[in-house]
């Protein structure tokens, strides 16, 4: 279970200095950060699974099931005070069981817990570096604004959505482009 209070790790994911586009820049270990697990259960899904550390890495499996209206399972680590107002983009590395993910966020703006900006990532069996521009996450509504301000999100989600599937997702570190 994912409990570890890691305040500086979110401190340096914050102010990390990375340059956009290149691979191979710092970003903050997974390990660093607090990650808490929620699942569709809130709300009478029965989506099943947890989180957990596993050499470094944060680590996601579950059975995401659409039943009783469900269909998710997420490890979020949040961001008292958001992104540099500079940033354009989310990195992560990754690998997975070949499934699709997706990247929650959710900002100050985002005040019902069914409001959030997503953007998907494929994965596969090898760690990759993968980029999210800011600008390609979709809101979960219509009433949300369409655009993100970096300084304004809260969290980070890594979310296992939509479908009825076996998940299984590692992140090993994040950073903001």
């Amino acid at each position: 279970m994912i409990t570890r209070r890691a305040v500086l790790g979110a401190a340096l994911f914050l102010a990390t200095p990375l340059g956009a586009g290149q691979e191979g820049l710092p970003m903050t270990p997974a390990g660093d950060l607090e990650w808490s697990y929620l699942a569709d259960t809130v709300m009478g899904g029965v989506s099943q699974g947890g989180a957990q550390m596993e050499a470094g890495a944060l680590r996601l499996r579950g059975t995401v099931s659409t039943a009783n209206r469900g269909g998710f399972i997420q490890a979020r680590t949040e961001l008292p005070t958001g992104l540099s107002p500079d940033a354009s983009a989310l990195r992560l590395r990754v690998r997975g069981n070949g499934e699709r993910y997706f990247m929650h966020l959710r900002t100050t703006r985002t005040l019902l817990p069914w409001q959030y900006y997503q953007q998907g990532f494929d994965t596969g069996p090898d760690w990759a570096e993968v980029t999210l521009p800011l600008a390609d996450f979709a809101a979960s509504g219509r009433m949300m604004a369409g655009r993100i301000k970096p300084e304004d999100i809260r969290s980070i989600g890594i979310v296992a959505y939509g479908r009825d599937h076996v998940a299984d997702v590692s992140v090993a570190a994040l950073g903001a482009v």
